[in-house]
């Protein structure tokens, strides 16, 4: 009786999981396909009801990997890296994250410069870019509006005719009187209209209450403006089914949502890689046509690292197995569709 029951929960699952997978069936998720880049294929993105949609209107999930902090890891900016994870890891996305405060622009602006190299690299090589104003130790986004502002004025400027360019324009707002009323919301209007005014269809994607986990927060007072999403982070040892139902209360307000950033691990960037509840968000994110972009291409020894410690201290790809982590691991199969979710 136990071996049956066992044998009608794999078919069971199996059956549900075929279900999933093809409720966007014409969409292979692939980097490259018919000879075609992901960005020649989908071309223009947009926001469709709360569906990422490509030029012809169609869902599209779009799927990558992050950077670390450019300040730290931005030797993986480089066209031999994210060609790498075009055509071996099969990641139509890269992520630029760019920190604010913790070494980053508030110490240097050069650090754009290594956001302009993922720039170019994506665009060359015919994938989509997310371009990081990576809050988080600075916690309100309004305490440094004026130079989001200038940047996004920057670079908006500079690739705005680009259909490559996705702005994540907050990534982790954070502290007890960082409200969406009174903080995220109001920086969010001001640095749209500095977008706008260069690049009227690129996706915007804005940050959400505490550390952007809240996505249902915003979607009861959303933004009045075109092709703007909401994200949630989850990290897959600490967030779950919680998580997940402010998810679907974001959707079912009609807010489109955008996973910018998740790891298999605990919200720490250690304590193991969670498999099974890994796959569960995987298989929630199909379900709901939500984009994402994994945390994070480091070899420090993180567990949420995909290098082994130490590993590619040239930067250039060409990795192998020995060179991944377990989470590398795992993450190169699922980008690459050779897991079940």
């Amino acid at each position: 009786m136990k071996v049956f029951g066992k044998i009608a929960l794999v078919a069971g699952v199996a059956f549900l999981l075929a279900s999933c997978s093809n409720k966007y069936k014409d969409d292979t998720r692939l980097a490259i396909e018919d000879g075609r880049t992901v960005v020649e294929r989908y071309g223009q993105l947009q926001v469709i009801g709360t569906d990422l949609c490509n030029q012809d209107g169609k869902p599209v999930q779009i799927r990558g990997i992050s950077s670390h902090g450019l300040q730290w890891y931005g030797k993986y900016a480089n066209e031999d890296v994210i060609k790498w994870l075009r055509d071996d890891w099969n990641c139509q996305l890269w992520r630029a994250a760019m920190y604010i405060s913790e070494g980053g622009y508030l110490s240097s602006k050069a650090i754009k410069n290594r956001v302009i190299d993922s720039v170019d690299a994506c665009i060359k090589n015919g994938m989509y870019v997310m371009i990081d104003w990576h809050v988080l130790g600075t916690k309100d986004p309004m305490a440094h509006l004026d130079l989001a502002k200038e940047f996004f004025d920057e670079m908006s400027k500079k690739y705005g005719q680009y259909p490559n360019i996705i702005y994540e324009i907050c990534n982790e707002p954070n502290g007890d009187n960082v409200t969406w009323e009174n903080n995220i919301k109001p920086y969010a209007e001001e640095v749209i209209k500095t977008i706008r005014a260069n690049d009227p269809n690129n996706i915007i994607i804005v940050g959400t209450p505490i550390w952007s986990s809240q996505p249902q927060i915003a979607a009861k007072n959303q933004i009045k403006a075109k092709n703007i999403m909401y994200t949630v982070h989850f990290y897959a040892g600490t967030h779950g089914k919680e998580h997940r139902r402010n998810v679907k209360k974001a959707l079912k307000l009609g807010a489109p949502v955008f996973c910018t950033e998740w790891g298999t691990t605990m919200a720490s960037g250690d304590g193991g890689v969670f498999e099974k509840s890994t796959l569960e968000w995987m298989k929630f994110f199909e379900e709901n046509n939500i984009s994402w972009a994994n945390w994070a291409l480091n070899n420090k020894g993180e567990d949420s690292g995909i290098l082994a410690y130490g590993k590619d201290k040239e930067a250039k790809g060409g990795w192998t197995d020995k060179d991944l982590s377990p989470d590398g691991k795992l993450i190169r199969k699922i980008i690459r569709n050779e897991i079940e979710k």
